[in-house]
């Protein structure tokens, strides 16, 4: 597929040992990103990551470990990334973890790290990479949502998952709104089912979950400089999915 280019600009996707994120991350190194792949507990996985992006046409790559929803650990994931990449001129923000039970099941510190890795690891993350970017008159924030959050989407299952997605687009739209004279844009990708995903529901529309290079084409819309003036944007990749009744 192909996409902008990016051989002068560093890329950190969080969670990209992984899924999505490892797919994300692999696609701007195919476009001469200088990659840096983060991870929590999955060492050998990012390395694994690290070693394809460099197959795959990176100008540079490094993994970097980190804790998104701690602010010390953000901190110094993106002074490791800084230190041998230079400052990071794309952030991908991933990772979220996903709990598909019934609320009243959900243990606190399950209800907890749902909404703090998806809404407070997408709010850290961003705010240590606006210092570099401002500096630099340049930047791309890309958030993860999931489909029809917009819309207020809720279920009694996996309910605090639809609260912080909801939160993503609504910090997406604030902080398009607050770098609007920065030169930097912060849009969304919001999937419905993804090919990795856990669980599938009985009818997927068009017959079959997103594919990463789903999700790969906006990423590549939104990191494209003729789309510099696109900010603020929640693409939904859902095949047409419409989840209200009649």
């Amino acid at each position: 597929m192909e996409g902008p280019d990016l051989a002068e600009q560093t890329v950190l996707v969080t969670g990209s040992a992984k899924g999505v994120g490892r797919e994300l991350l692999l696609a701007t190194a195919e476009r001469g990103a200088a990659t840096a792949v983060h991870y929590h507990t999955s060492a050998d996985a990012a390395r694994d990551v690290a070693d394809a992006a460099r197959d795959r046409g990176a100008s540079a790559a490094m993994t970097v470990q980190g804790d998104v929803t701690d602010p010390e650990s953000v901190d110094g994931l993106f002074a490791a990334v800084e230190a041998e990449l230079g400052s990071v001129d794309v952030l991908v923000n991933n990772v979220g973890d996903f709990a598909p039970a019934h609320w009243a099941d959900l243990e606190f510190e399950t209800w907890n790290r749902v909404l703090e890795t998806n809404l407070n690891g997408t709010y850290l993350c961003s705010k240590r990479a606006l210092p570099g970017m401002r500096e630099t008159e340049y930047g791309r924030i890309v958030n993860i949502g999931y489909a029809s959050s917009e819309q207020g989407l809720v279920s009694p299952k996996n309910f605090p998952y639809f609260v912080a997605k909801k939160g993503v687009l609504m910090f997406t739209r604030m902080l398009a709104a607050d770098t609007q004279d920065d030169g930097i844009t912060v849009n969304a990708i919001s999937p419905y089912v993804v090919e990795n995903s856990a669980e599938f529901p009985e009818d997927l529309p068009r017959d079959r979950p997103a594919s990463f290079e789903d999700l790969i084409a906006p990423l590549y819309f939104f990191l494209d400089p003729e789309s510099g003036y696109v900010s603020g944007e929640n693409l939904e990749v859902d095949g047409g999915w419409l989840p209200e009744t009649v």
